[in-house]
């Protein structure tokens, strides 16, 4: 991937507000790694589908699985041209003037063909990441998938080579005349809070909450 002032092709180049622009993979990563599912937008059939899709990043490659059953899976496996994006939503800007109300967000964009990964070992391992970003940990504390499910299960993987990210943060930006007026402006954070566990009622009561369930409610 290109360096924080250059894209890496024209078509992942930030044209409305540029200087909200970002190429650096760090930034790009640290949003895909934050972002609970990606969008994954295809044609298929002469139809456009935006489909919403668990993922993990590994290094420079997107994760994406699923039932071989699924249309977007045997679509993208099949070389198609395909997006993913990402948003994370911080705050509702409010600016004085209702033309310059915005929200603050994080986002990304990914061009690219996905592979299918049909390695039994690479395919393992793509799974047991997809586990990981769940819950860290979660792989220790769950049965990993047998042969029949790895044979059940489709897995593409997407090179992260053309992406971009999109980013706004700070106050409202108005007109310098609307700074006079009298109408309250700023910013309301939002936050994605995980709540507190919630047992399988079919759950043995003598099993206690494990260490890295504690860990992502911030529970212990």
């Amino acid at each position: 991937m290109a360096t924080n002032q250059e894209p890496s092709s024209p078509r992942v180049n930030v044209r409305r507000l540029p200087a909200r622009g970002h190429y650096d993979p760090a930034v790009i990563g640290a949003i895909l790694d934050e972002a609970l599912l990606v969008h994954m937008g295809f044609e298929a059939h002469g139809q456009v589908y935006v489909i919403p899709t668990l993922h993990v990043r590994v290094g420079d490659q997107l994760i994406l699985h699923g039932s071989p059953a699924s249309r977007m899976l045997k679509t993208l496996k099949e070389g198609v041209p395909c997006c993913a994006t990402a948003t994370l939503v911080d705050g509702i800007v409010l600016a004085r003037s209702a033309f310059n109300h915005s929200m603050n967000y994080r986002s990304v964009v990914v061009l690219g063909v996905a592979r299918e990964v049909v390695d039994r070992d690479e395919k393992y391992t793509a799974l047991h990441a997809l586990v990981e970003k769940t819950v860290v940990g979660r792989s220790d504390g769950c049965r990993m998938p047998s042969e029949e499910e790895l044979r059940r299960t489709t897995v593409l993987t997407m090179s992260m080579t053309e992406a971009s990210a999109k980013i706004r943060s700070g106050p409202p930006g108005d007109d310098e005349p609307d700074y006079a007026l009298s109408h309250w402006a700023g910013v309301l954070p939002i936050r994605t809070e995980i709540g507190a566990p919630e047992p399988d009622p079919r759950l043995d009561p003598s099993i206690e909450i494990p260490a890295h369930v504690r860990r992502k409610t911030h529970r212990g």
